[in-house]
């Protein structure tokens, strides 16, 4: 079996930017460009492989006729999503529900993410966690907008990783490259906007009796037991092993070989170029390549310098 490369799915956004096309060279219908849907089967934005015996194939309809490409999992959808984010300006002030709460209310699971920061402008900061001690004091609050007492904000710079459970009030500030992995599920609660405009002069939908319900209070600071390990002069970096998926960095400065520690694995490509090499076979990689490498691919090198974000479902 081959490497499954697969064609971005670009979404356009209100806080969207052009970095997609001037760092990774995609080209881009237009300079409001906020996200690639890297790897992904929601229904919002559908990845299509782009190389071997299933070139053409929509990546849900794969996992729905070809499980043993994916080891034979029992979910019925493919669980995980990658994207890159190019926030020119700020998101909004949001929160993901859990999966009880999303599937009961949303029909979908919920949406527990992380960051990787790919770059930030000097300056840059996202929301992350907040203040307020009682569910009834996180209402109070959001209704008299006191954001600046509410919200934290923390700075950001290269090279940070961030993880998101479901139940956290967060936000990507201006100037500010992600790479991120998630759940599959697009449920999004807005909490706050910044009181801004569409194109048209409307003002975008809050969801504030859900952004109440599905917070975790008070907030809760998850701590990461980031781990390194060398080979050679790359090295591998183990960012998160959850229940919802496990994540690594892949840094690359000659050669990495690897072997498969999931059913399947995710990787992007966030910097640098290379060759991936498959029983024997190479393929070119570069910044933006996005990949699944399925079930029966036991191991695989990599070839050059590159920074590479990998993940594969959760414990």
């Amino acid at each position: 079996m081959e490497p499954l490369f697969l064609k971005p799915v670009f979404q356009e956004k209100i806080w969207g930017g052009d970095q997609l096309h001037t760092v990774f060279g995609f080209d881009l219908p237009n300079d409001k460009i906020g996200e690639d849907w890297a790897i992904s089967a929601h229904p919002h934005g559908v990845s299509v492989v782009e190389n071997g015996p299933f070139k053409g194939w929509k990546l849900d309809k794969l996992w729905e006729e070809h499980k043993e490409v994916f080891g034979n999992p029992s979910e019925e959808v493919f669980p995980l999503l990658t994207k890159i984010l190019d926030a020119a300006d700020d998101l909004s002030v949001q929160v993901h529900p859990d999966d009880e709460y999303g599937l009961k209310h949303e029909g979908e699971l919920g949406k527990t993410e992380c960051w990787y920061v790919i770059d930030a402008k000097p300056g840059s900061k996202i929301v992350y966690g907040h203040n307020a001690e009682t569910r009834e004091e996180l209402a109070e609050m959001i209704k008299d907008e006191e954001w600046n007492k509410l919200l934290r904000y923390v700075p950001v710079k290269k090279g940070d990783f961030f993880y998101v459970p479901s139940g956290t009030i967060h936000a990507i500030g201006s100037g500010i490259l992600i790479l991120e992995t998630q759940q599959s599920s697009d449920t999004t609660y807005r909490v706050y906007d910044y009181d801004r405009k569409d194109d048209e002069g409307n003002t975008r939908e809050l969801h504030i009796q859900q952004s109440i319900d599905v917070t975790t209070v008070p907030a809760i600071s998850p701590y990461l037991e980031i781990q390194e390990s060398r080979n050679g002069n790359s090295s591998i970096v183990t960012y998160l092993e959850t229940e919802f998926f496990n994540v690594y960095e892949w840094d690359v400065a000659g050669q990495l070989s690897l072997k498969k520690t999931g059913a399947y694995t995710l990787m992007t490509v966030v910097d640098g170029y290379g060759n991936l090499v498959v029983n024997g076979q190479s393929y070119e990689v570069k910044a933006g390549s996005s990949c699944i490498l399925p079930n029966d691919i036991e191991s695989w090198m990599l070839e050059g310098e590159m920074k590479v974000i990998a993940s594969t479902p959760g414990k």
